[in-house]
């Protein structure tokens, strides 16, 4: 299966699909990044929050660097411009790794300054500890604090399913030359038992979870499902040899009801 990948607008290429590791643990964690790689994933996705990047590199294991794309975050008690470097070295130090691919800002807070906290990101850019730099859970507003103060990110990892259709924000983000990648893509397996997804998945003969992933990428989103089931590691990065007629794009863009997921208290998803 041959990957496609998004340039982004700092030139950094991302593959657009990835495993996700979210509430992946210890040796569960280490065998499925193991599956992944086997499979053919490129893209691992991680976290200081998840607590699980010494089992990431586990599972990596002597796979050549290089040819991986990884991406991590900046959890909540570095929101501090003096800490993100600390915070990059201990995500560095668990995954035994020079560089990180992606670094985001876990989840932006207004009141941390976290404009600074992305200036500080950059100057790691500069460093060659981090090859590109972005948000996770932003929204517009959050993003157009940094661009009014001349600070480029490159991505934005935010919840993103059939029913969460954030089209306002992957519009504005798109139109800022700003990838998105979708978290929670087939909505923790909500997917499945949707009958309008049944139905195109019936006709394509594909899994639901594929036709939601699919779909996501048919929208130019990046994707990153995750499982510690082989056969679904395998289903979920076999989206790539078909394609969802029109209709049923918009069959599927119909079901959005603004269900989240992930809403933690201290989000700022009304900003």
């Amino acid at each position: 299966m041959v990957v496609p990948y998004k340039k982004l607008n700092d030139g950094t290429k991302i593959p657009m699909i990835g495993f996700g590791t979210w509430q992946l643990e210890q040796k569960a964690c280490s065998d499925a990044v193991r599956e992944a790689i086997r499979v053919g994933y490129r893209h691992i996705d991680t976290a200081f929050a998840y607590y699980n990047e010494k089992y990431v590199h586990e599972g990596i294991g002597n796979f050549k660097r290089e040819e991986l794309f990884i991406t991590s975050k900046l959890w909540r008690e570095f929101h501090d411009p003096k800490l993100v470097e600390k915070a990059c070295d201990l995500s560095l130090k668990d995954l035994q790794s020079d560089y990180l691919d992606l670094y985001l800002i876990h989840w932006p807070e207004r009141k941390k300054a976290f404009p600074e906290i992305v200036y500080q990101m950059h100057r790691l850019k500069e460093k060659g500890k981090v090859k590109s730099v972005g948000l996770c859970n932003a929204t517009i507003h959050h993003i157009q604090d940094l661009l009014n103060q001349k600070l480029s990110i490159s991505m934005n990892q935010i919840e993103f399913h059939p029913f969460l259709n954030q089209q306002e924000l992957l519009k504005f983000c798109l139109s800022q030359n700003i990838a998105v990648t979708a978290y929670c893509p087939i909505a923790h397996g909500k997917v499945v038992e949707n009958e309008v997804i049944k139905r195109v998945a019936e006709k394509l003969n594909k899994t639901p979870a594929q036709i939601s992933l699919r779909w996501l990428f048919q929208k130019d989103l990046i994707v990153i499902p995750r499982s510690t089931k082989p056969e679904r590691i395998v289903e979920n990065f076999s989206i790539f040899d078909f394609k969802i007629a029109e209709e049923d794009m918009r069959a599927i863009e119909a079901l959005n009801n603004n269900t989240r997921i992930v809403n933690p208290d201290f989000q700022e998803f009304d900003y």
